[in-house]
């Protein structure tokens, strides 16, 4: 194998390992994408933002699979997890005797990502103590263990990821704003799963197909009611919450087949979200009815193809539509039938 055959196998290797994990067809998933790639190609920090259980991490490992920091370790950090006076000594670590219970030598977190990508998740909720801290490390690329008055260098990259609004805890002062900078020289924003209906289908495929051979389950697929749920579903725990109801379903399910019963999807009035009434934003006339005819048309496709487990023929048939004007229907939203293939 020459050096061009190594290095096309290595990129295929990182693609698998980075991008072919965030699932789905939607246009804002194909841009996301993209936008990691861009990123993952220059050496700058990231503050990536979205709501709670949308795949943050899964992004910070793309950008990092994809980067030429890939070799090294990447070294995920939950914020919220550490206590505030801990903090310092996980991230820098301590030299013996640099307090009164530190017996041992311990590197710290940093240390472990030298070369790679360390991932600080919750990043709004680090004290003013530690921002002071950690605003250091990114300017000058250096810290010290507790203890050790000598710098060491730090060849990292940071990613960080936020479910709060920073600028608001900014104008609070409980954030400081020149952190705020050095971390968000690049950002990224992960949409909710509300915004991306049309990649249900495929999420959840994945979904059933990982748990039922991992819980040796001999669950196969969903019912067209159950499907249509998860489709109506608004999903307030994104990809995070879809994939805890399909775990829970396989694991009481003795059936082949998730019924929209056996999802439980409720909203907090204890109704399915199916007969929740929508809010309907005022704005320009042909604007609304333009975004009204592409929200129905999105969603007429996913149920549609869904009902008919990607069966070009019997969905357009039920459209009163030709093939032709049911795939160039498809097409203009980017779904491809075999997103709604039954799992095998």
């Amino acid at each position: 194998m020459n050096i061009d055959e190594k290095y096309q196998v290595k990129q295929k290797l990182k693609m698998k390992m980075g991008l072919n994990r965030i699932l789905g067809i939607s246009k804002i998933i194909d841009k996301l994408r993209q936008q990691i790639q861009n990123i993952a190609a220059c050496d700058v920090s990231v503050l990536i933002s979205g709501d709670c259980g949308t795949g943050k991490e899964l992004a910070a490992r793309a950008i990092h699979y994809l980067s030429h920091r890939a070799p090294n370790s990447f070294v995920p950090v939950n914020c919220g997890a550490i206590p505030e006076t801990l903090f310092e000594n996980e991230l820098f670590g301590h030299q013996k005797g640099a307090f009164t219970d530190a017996s041992i030598h311990q590197e710290g977190l940093i240390k472990e990502a030298q070369g790679g990508t360390l991932f600080l998740d919750e990043v709004g909720v680090i004290s003013s103590y530690n921002q002071v801290k950690l605003l250091r490390l990114l300017q000058d690329k250096e810290y010290k263990p507790l203890g050790n008055p000598k710098p060491r260098k730090a060849d990292i990259r940071i990613v960080a990821a936020t479910n709060t609004d920073l600028q608001s805890l900014i104008s609070e002062g409980s954030f400081r704003e020149d952190l705020f900078f050095r971390l968000n020289i690049v950002s990224l924003f992960i949409p909710p799963l509300r915004e991306r209906k049309e990649d249900i289908p495929l999420l959840a495929s994945y979904f059933i197909k990982k748990y039922a051979a991992e819980y040796i389950k001999p669950v196969r697929n969903f019912s067209p009611d159950a499907l249509d749920a998860l489709i109506s579903y608004n999903w307030p725990g994104n990809i995070r919450e879809l994939e805890n109801k399909i775990q829970h379903a396989i694991v009481m399910t003795e059936t082949e087949q998730i019924t929209a019963v056996d999802l439980r999807l409720y909203d907090n009035n204890g109704t399915t979200t199916q007969n929740k009434k929508k809010n309907i934003d005022l704005e320009n006339f042909n604007n609304a009815k333009q975004k009204a005819i592409q929200s129905f048309e999105k969603n007429y496709l996913t149920h549609l193809m869904a009902a008919f487990q990607g069966d070009v023929v019997s969905a357009a048939q039920k459209a009163g539509k030709s093939r032709t004007a049911l795939w160039n229907l498809l097409s203009k939203y980017h779904m491809h039938p075999r997103q709604f293939y039954p799992v095998k």
